[in-house]
């Protein structure tokens, strides 16, 4: 049997109750600026909205205040990043459009 198997998320990231709204992601460790965190968003013309949403894109939170993390398009892909240093504890947040990951 193969040793690849499925994360949800990176071990260092955790969801818990968040201050903004309901449930958020959360860093256990520091992060440096321009870090690539993951995949949040598939294009995917089949579903509703055109994209598959990964745990990852599920769960950061949005803020038009602060935002610390920003999605990146490549391909047919969207990962998230982050804009600045983010300190072990911190919650991500983006800027963003509730079905438009690229806003």
């Amino acid at each position: 049997m193969s040793d690849i198997f499925y994360k949800p998320l990176p071990d260092f990231l955790e969801i818990k109750k968040s201050e903004i709204h309901g449930f958020g992601l959360f860093t256990k460790k520091n992060l440096d600026k321009n870090y690539i965190l993951g995949i949040s968003h598939v294009q995917d013309k089949r579903f509703e909205n055109g994209y598959i949403r990964t745990p990852l894109g599920g769960f950061f939170n949005h803020t038009a205040i602060d935002p610390n993390i920003e999605p990146i398009h490549v391909g047919d892909l969207i990962l998230v990043k982050t804009m600045r240093y983010i300190k072990a504890g911190e919650e991500l947040k983006a800027t963003y459009t509730l079905y438009n990951p690229e806003k």
